[in-house]
């Protein structure tokens, strides 16, 4: 086999959004496919007909898209081949491997409590086997289960992992609505999809034994497969919606960038020596199974956060500026109304702000005074700072700032200082009662940038609204 050769697949079924542990799932695949230069194959296992939606299916794609985990074959659904499942099962009946079973399920519900009454394994008995009548009642299509005391899985994350055949029953294969079971349209799909790995969370692990008999018994070469350890919370249960989000898109909408969260969820269970954070090109150069770890991986969201800070703060303004606009919050006067030659521009203010915040949601919410004329001053910021004592230090302020020629940096710190003389504050007390002004807030970039960012006229008209608000005018 050559490098080429590898086939792998992610195969969701659509049930739901896409999770962080289907999205590992994914990026594994993905990212060993490019590692290897093979095929990544995209299969939509939806013939639970109950469960699955088309609104489901949806989320797939926009999770995976979302994440830039594209697909070189599909997305192929198996509600659209069936034909293939009737025409393998009907082989596998014409070749004695399968048998009709006409079970009512009342009957097998009352044989499941009798054998565990008896202390026996609540499998199927078998009574079907070697019946020839035809009742012309509804049946299914049973996989005639080998005699195989053991079952050896060469497991490329956990080594050899041994099973007792015996414990298999003869499974059912096609339901009597005529749709196939998970087990056998995985295999059918896998065979007829030339699938060279399955690399699938270790939640799977029971049902490989049947696949790989089945496999067996359609004459086809087994595929590598590799289970991926359970992603858990940190009291070291599985990972749960009492955990924080597990949606992809639920990460997407509270300001985390697909890059981060790429980067986060490919170190869940795989590293690369002591490197924490990757560009996509270093996690495809440096990925493979080889260390991928056997133990449940622990998902921190502290972890998350700060790796998206990392992400935030490295990336061009001018894209964080396109992206910060899909949580920008409506503004009552916006600040694009504004003469150009004094209007903030975006991707200045994001350069500015981008250091200070975590994800795109605290990005927006800091930078929406700078671009809403009206915004709105806090509580505490109305309390503490926009107060009738401090109205002489920002009339101070103002009157300067009308009368400066030049609004530049110097300027800005010759104004500062006499101020400062005048009233006897250090800069830092000279800062907050005009940041609270300009902003509304009480942290922001260097008072200097604030300035210089807002311009002169966009300044002088914030301070006189201040100082109107703290003589109690509005």
């Amino acid at each position: 086999m050559t490098v080429s050769d590898f086939r792998v697949r992610f195969a969701p079924s659509p049930t739901g959004h896409l999770h962080l542990g289907g999205a590992r799932t994914a990026l594994f695949n993905f990212l060993f496919a490019r590692h290897h230069k093979g095929t990544f194959i995209l299969r939509i296992e939806d013939t639970d007909r109950e469960r699955s939606t088309q609104d489901s299916i949806q989320a797939i794609f926009d999770g995976l898209e979302w994440l830039s985990i594209d697909w070189d074959e599909g997305p192929f659904f198996q509600s659209k081949r069936l034909g293939m499942y009737q025409n393998t099962a009907d082989r596998l009946l014409a070749e004695g491997k399968a048998y009709r079973c006409f079970c009512s399920p009342e009957d097998l519900e009352l044989r499941r409590q009798e054998a565990v009454a008896k202390g026996q394994p609540p499998k199927y008995d078998g009574r079907c086997r070697t019946r020839t009548d035809n009742p012309g009642s509804p049946f299914v299509i049973r996989f005639k289960n080998p005699d195989t005391p053991e079952i050896v899985v060469s497991d490329l994350i956990r080594g050899n992992m041994r099973f007792n055949g015996n414990l298999l029953d003869d499974w059912v294969i096609i339901r009597s609505d005529g749709f196939p079971t998970y087990n056998f349209a995985v295999v059918v799909d896998d065979i007829d999809m030339k699938i060279t790995h399955v690399i699938r969370g270790d939640d799977h692990i029971n049902n490989t034994p049947r696949q790989i008999t089945l496999f067996d018994a359609l004459g086809a070469p087994l595929p590598r497969f590799a289970h991926i350890p359970m992603i858990h919370g940190a009291d070291r249960a599985k990972l749960s919606k009492r955990h924080g989000a597990t949606s992809v898109m639920a990460y997407r909408d509270m300001g985390y960038l697909p890059e981060a969260l790429v980067n986060y969820i490919a170190r869940l269970g795989w590293s690369h020596k002591d490197q924490e954070i990757f560009s996509r090109q270093e996690l495809i150069d440096y990925f493979d199974l080889d260390k991928v770890g056997s133990s449940p991986a622990i998902f921190n969201p502290e972890k998350l956060l700060w790796l998206n800070a990392q992400y935030i703060r490295n990336a061009p303004s001018q894209d964080l500026a396109e992206r910060v606009k899909f949580f920008l919050k409506p503004v009552n006067n916006p600040i694009d109304y504004i003469p150009p030659d004094t209007r903030p521009d975006l991707p200045r203010i994001v350069e500015e702000w981008k250091s200070r915040s975590r994800t795109l949601l605290e990005l927006a919410d800091a930078i929406h005074p700078f671009l809403d004329q009206e915004f709105t001053f806090s509580p505490e910021v109305l309390s503490k700072q926009l107060t009738q004592d401090n109205i002489p230090l920002l009339q101070a302020f103002l009157d300067q700032f009308e009368h400066t020629a030049e609004w530049n940096k110097p300027s800005l710190e010759h104004i500062f200082h006499q101020t400062g003389t005048r009233f006897e504050l250090k800069l830092s007390q000279l800062a907050q009662p005009l940041r609270a002004a300009l902003t509304g807030q009480h942290i922001s970039p260097g008072i200097y940038d604030v300035l210089l960012l807002l311009g002169s006229r966009e300044s002088i008209r914030r301070i006189k609204r201040a100082i109107l608000i703290a003589g109690g005018q509005t």
